[in-house]
């Protein structure tokens, strides 16, 4: 059994098809099928039942199909960390979720510029959770996102937790009032822009009904409640009534400003189209976005200190709270 045994299972099983297995390849058809065939001889074990039409795997097929791809998927990411690691590259790649740029992000990389001249950086617009592949990848050497991650390649720091705030129309009723409630706005159609989503809750809660919550309630947790939104209402108990689903950030500030309902957004974000959307404060301190850094365990770019650095010092000209953390 040779990795390129391997992969070539994994193309049959992933195309169901042996001809279209060696397009995607460039293997010949019949070197396909005998490299499949030998790969079933070694281990002893059918793994593709080749009397259906597409292909299928056999149940045996199924489960080696499951296991091997994670071991081809971290040998990718071993070898690719190796290469870094041999020839790390000068320029810094940094990932970041839309909302952040909004915020600190260009005051950090003009910090990050007059500590290090030389510096190199490149900027890439990527998910929460695509930052995680990217780290592995090499497309990134660092991510800053809104989610925290369990992977055993991953380090993570929490930068901060910001505030959010309530965006509304400038004619909506609310817009002028201040400290806001949750339990207020259940009533609105909620804008939800998120694509990535919370792990699932583990406790659950489900007597509280919204008008039986005090202002300053000790949050509860809704089980399977995922969407960071609604996740923040269900804290407290409560749904709200109408949600629209949308593609960005942008897009729910869009339908924000043209009336079409309400958001809630971190408190970076409270110049955008301030002159249609008023952004009042939420009373509830615990309703906050975290911001997280993260990067790979064993191969850290050199110039990551630098970066995190750099985040600190704007911290501290702002008077931004945060406890200093160092990758190690």
């Amino acid at each position: 059994m040779d990795i390129k045994q391997l992969n070539v299972f994994i193309a049959i099983a992933d195309c169901q098809s042996f001809s279209l297995a060696a397009r995607s390849t460039g293997i010949s058809q019949p070197s396909l099928s005998r490299m499949l065939k030998q790969l079933e001889t070694d281990i002893g074990v059918e793994l593709i039942d080749r009397y259906h039409r597409p292909l299928q795997l056999t149940e045996s097929g199924q489960f080696f199909y499951d296991k091997i791809s994670a071991v081809l998927t971290e040998l990718a990411t071993v070898t690719s960390m190796t290469q870094r690691l041999s020839n790390p590259s000068t320029a810094l790649t940094i990932g970041f979720v839309p909302s952040v740029l909004y915020g600190l992000l260009p005051e950090i990389i003009a910090a990050l510029k007059r500590r290090r001249p030389d510096i190199e950086v490149n900027l890439k617009d990527i998910s929460s959770y695509q930052q995680i592949e990217a780290l592995k990848s090499g497309d990134i050497d660092v991510g800053l996102g809104r989610f925290a991650h369990r992977d055993p390649w991953i380090q993570q720091i929490l930068l901060r937790h910001e505030r959010y705030m309530v965006a509304l129309p400038k004619t909506h009723p609310l817009a002028h009032t201040r400290d806001q409630r949750l339990i207020d706005l259940v009533n609105n159609r909620l804008i939800l822009y998120h694509q990535t989503h919370l792990p699932p809750a583990i406790s659950v809660m489900t007597d509280a009904t919204p008008s039986a919550v005090p202002i300053n309630a000790t949050p509860i947790i809704e089980n399977a409640i995922t969407e960071p939104l609604l996740h923040l209402f269900a804290q407290y108990g409560i749904t709200p009534l109408m949600t629209t689903k949308v593609s960005d950030l942008q897009v729910a500030l869009s339908l924000v400003a043209a009336g079409e309902g309400i958001t809630l957004v971190p408190a970076s974000l409270q110049t955008v189209r301030a002159e249609q959307i008023s952004y009042q404060r939420l009373i509830h301190e615990n309703v906050t976005s975290p911001i997280y850094l993260h990067t790979l365990k064993d191969v850290v770019h050199p110039k990551v200190p630098d970066f995190l650095n750099a985040i600190y010092e704007v911290y501290e000209q702002r008077g931004i709270t945060y406890r200093r953390q160092q990758f190690v």
